[in-house]
């Protein structure tokens, strides 16, 4: 038998026990969707974390009251909180002022929820943030209406804000929001700009955000609120020595003794890449641990289906054996049915996850399937197929033609 005949007695020999076939496939199915519906996720959020990266450029880092070291666990948090002081303007401008390879960094302060309203619209829980004008050139802003606001408008806090998409699409339905008046907090601001939609990232809107100048927004109620530096470098040959210049500027201000550790935090892109591995590292065992079993019992289910199909095939098997039918004629005609059996169960598995991958990408992250893990996927399902009909083969291919022939 050539392979296109092989291929075609093993359709016909599966569709005809279709029920039977699909119980067999579930091990199979549900091993591969578990591996792509993991890995696209991991895949997606990489993405996201790249895009950040990106978006803020290669050349950019924060310097904050804490480091990735202090949230080890609530001890070292502990004793951070006792030792970190929260970062001042004063130390800003010291490292304007010092800080030669940097060029840029400006000040921001962590968002709080609040309620923002407009007539008889309200958002309960916008998040809410004060930057320096010169942040969004660093963190390269994209703006679909207005613009950002502007040194001369925070140097003499002016309610004005810059807003998500969500926001105006909430507040102003049915017109734009230049120029109008929105209540932040209970106090009046005027909209001067709207950022590009972006979307919603494990199921949090990117969208729903109130930016206004820093001074504003520490003139008053949030006058306690925590500071944090974005900077960045001329060029990616002096990232790494515009980074060690801003924490030696941070030491010399804060008076840290040589040899002591620093009691404040600079984030880079290659420190937030790192931290995003180690935790990931262990979910990249579940990816390979979880379908490795449904793997494993699929293959058994199988085999165990090849030597029922054996024995109720046996007279079949003799008669084409009587016919001048090889040994290697039958072996091969069981292995491609066990093949084709878990290439099936592989492809669905495939839209399974695909169809799932859909749904995250709606409400919690955009996924992404690697064109590699689909063929992955698929050549290991026909692997595992291979497998578990080797033996239901071999046992085929030993039958007597004579026993055979006489078997019911």
């Amino acid at each position: 038998m050539n392979f296109a005949e092989t291929i075609r007695l093993a359709v016909s020999a599966i569709w005809a026990h279709k029920l039977r076939s699909f119980l067999t496939l579930l091990g199979m199915i549900i091993g591969v969707a578990a591996f792509m519906v993991v890995l696209s996720i991991l895949q997606g959020f990489n993405n996201y974390v790249d895009e950040k990266i990106a978006g803020i450029g290669s050349r950019a880092f924060s310097v904050n009251r804490f480091s990735f070291e202090d949230f080890q666990d609530s001890d070292k948090l502990a004793e951070a909180q006792r030792r970190n002081k929260d970062l001042t303007f004063e130390e800003l401008d010291f490292i304007r002022e010092n800080g030669d390879l940097i060029s840029k960094i400006g000040a921001k302060t962590r968002g709080n929820r609040m309620q923002v309203k407009r007539g008889s619209q309200i958002i309960e829980d916008a998040s809410v943030e004060g930057v320096e004008p010169i942040v969004g050139e660093i963190d390269q802003v994209d703006i679909e209406k207005g613009r950002y606001f502007t040194k001369i408008e925070n140097d003499n806090a002016k309610r004005v804000v810059y807003i998500g998409a969500d926001i105006e699409k909430t507040l102003f339905p049915s017109k734009s929001s230049l120029g109008e008046e929105i209540k932040v907090d209970g106090i009046t601001y005027r909209v001067i700009g709207v950022a590009v939609a972006k979307g919603n990232v494990f199921g949090q809107s990117q969208d729903n955000f109130i930016q206004m100048p820093v001074k504003t927004y520490l003139k008053g109620k949030n006058q306690w609120s925590s500071l944090y530096f974005v900077g960045t470098s001329d060029s990616d040959e002096t990232f790494q020595d515009a980074v060690e210049q801003a924490r030696t500027l941070m030491r010399i201000k804060r008076n840290v003794p040589f040899g002591e550790k620093d009691n404040f935090g600079i984030f880079t892109p290659d420190a937030i890449t790192k931290m995003r591995d180690q935790i990931l590292g262990p979910v990249f065992i579940v990816i390979i641990v979880v379908p490795t079993i449904a793997l494993v019992v699929g293959a058994i289910v199988i085999m165990n289906i090849m030597l029922v199909a054996v024995t109720e095939r046996t007279k079949e098997i003799g008669i084409r054996k009587s016919v001048g039918a090889k040994q290697s004629d039958i072996i091969k005609q069981f292995l491609a049915e066990s093949a084709t059996l878990a290439t099936i169960g592989g492809l669905i598995g495939l839209i399974v996850a695909e169809l799932i991958g859909v749904i995250v990408s709606i409400y919690v992250l955009e996924t992404l399937i690697p064109l590699w893990s689909i063929v992955v996927a698929i050549g290991v399902s026909a692997a595992v197929g291979i497998a578990a009909g080797l033996f239901p083969a071999w046992k085929a291919a030993r039958i007597d033609p004579i026993e055979a022939l006489r078997s019911d």
